[in-house]
Order: structure tokens, then C-alpha cells, then sequence
């Protein structure tokens, strides 16, 4: 069983369904790239497994678990964890401050010890705010917010969005990295081959639809996804 399965998945927004006939899956500590333009539905997918998203139908599972009717705050609790491409930290609020704040944590002192350990440049600027942060430095302590309740499956909305491309590549090791802290992640993301690359498998998304998926590796050597993603056709 999978730790995460989306059936027949329809989600949006007002009257309009963005994406629609969605089916993917990810297994434990693995990370799944879901790739296409702009427009493609790529954040809505990760609104609608939050809870998110205004409208969704289907089915979303986790652990075996539905979760149709279970909202964002309690997905969170079961083990799901979400970094927005915007607004994914406090920026009035310290590096420290801002992991204190991560509420449903035993012991957060010896969390946030564990996550400094992890993380040395935000223990060096834990007393700095977070708005005063580097783009990248800002990017980890978003990650650092989530990893601080143990998530199971991390969400990522466009993580190199916005990004100085000096560190891309720092993001992109980051999330590589996950499942050696038993964390999957779907990640979405307009840098299609440099996230196929850390990733196990991927989909790719055109008009709302999963239009190509599988391994990693055979879709960064299949024509198809560049013609798709790159709009050659």
C-alpha cells in the first residue's frame, strides 16, 4: 500500500475544475516530482491532497486512511506537511521564534536542538528575523517550520520559485535528502529535469491532466517529456 493515492482526483476553484482525472501515488521516503508549465494545475494538485483546494473530488488517501472529509489542520496531525511557494514563514519573527511557534510538539526544545543540528546556518541566525534572511536561508527554515512535527509527507509548492539560481542547487540537495529522515515528497516544480533528477518517479501535467509518468530516470531521457514540457509538439 501506498502512502499516498490520489483516485480520480478533480480539483478547483469556484465553478472550474483545474485539474481533473488525477491519478498518482508515492511511496514511503520516496520524492515525486509533478512537473508542467504555468497553468498546468501542478499547485492545485498540492492544495487539494492539503485540503485546500475550494473544490475536490475522488479519493485522497494517506496511510490507507481517506481523507475526503478530514481538513487541512487534522492532515497536518495525521503526518502531512505542507511549504507554500509564498508566505511559508513569519518573517517579523526570529529563526527560533519561528520554529517555537510549531505547535503538537513534544519536547520543542529538544526538536529545535535536533533541527539546529540539521540545519547549522539557522542556528547562526536564529536571532535574526526572518524577514532579514537570503532567499535560500529563508527556504530552509520553511523546510526547518514542517520537519520540526515529523511529517511522514512533505508538500512542496515551487521551493526554487524566486530563487538567486546560486541556490537552486541548495534546495533542490535539501530535498533530496528527505528520505534519510523517512520523508516522502511530492514536489511541484517549473525546473522539470532538475527535480526528476533527486526524485524516484514523476508525472507530468499538461492542460490539468497527467499526461506522462513513471521513473525518473526514463523520463529524463524520453523525447516525449521535453516536447510536452517545452510545448514542442
Amino acid at each position: 500500500m501506498a502512502l499516498l493515492e490520489l483516485e480520480n482526483v478533480a480539483a478547483g476553484y469556484e465553478s472550474v475544475d483545474v485539474v481533473s482525472g488525477i491519478d498518482l501515488h508515492v511511496e514511503a521516503r520516496e520524492v515525486v516530482t509533478v512537473a508542467g508549465t504555468n497553468g498546468a494545475g501542478k499547485s492545485t494538485i498540492v492544495k487539494a491532497i492539503m485540503g485546500l483546494a475550494p473544490r475536490c473530488s475522488g479519493r485522497i488517501s494517506f496511510d490507507g486512511r481517506d481523507l475526503t472529509r478530514v481538513d487541512a489542520e487534522d492532515r497536518i496531525r495525521v503526518g502531512i506537511g505542507y511549504v507554500p511557494q509564498v508566505a511559508n514563514v513569519f518573517t517579523s519573527l526570529t529563526t527560533l521564534e519561528n520554529l517555537q511557534v510549531v505547535e503538537n510538539v513534544p519536547d520543542k526544545a529538544a526538536r529545535i536542538e535536533e533541527i539546529f543540528a540539521r540545519f547549522p546556518l539557522l542556528r547562526a541566525r536564529r536571532r535574526l528575523r526572518a524577514g532579514a534572511l537570503s532567499g535560500g536561508e529563508r527556504q530552509q527554515l520553511a523546510f526547518a517550520r514542517v520537519l520540526m512535527s515529523r511529517p511522514r509527507l512533505m508538500l512542496l509548492d515551487e521551493p526554487t520559485a524566486a530563487l538567486a539560481p546560486a541556490l537552486v542547487g541548495e534546495v533542490f540537495a535539501l530535498i533530496g535528502g528527505l528520505p534519510e529522515l523517512g520523508v516522502a515528497a511530492v514536489v511541484v516544480e517549473q525546473r522539470a529535469r532538475q527535480a526528476l533528477e533527486i526524485s524516484a518517479r514523476g508525472y507530468i501535467l499538461d492542460s490539468g491532466r497527467i499526461v506522462l509518468g513513471g521513473e525518473a530516470q526514463a523520463l529524463l531521457t524520453d523525447e516525449r517529456m521535453a516536447d510536452l514540457y517545452l510545448g514542442r509538439r
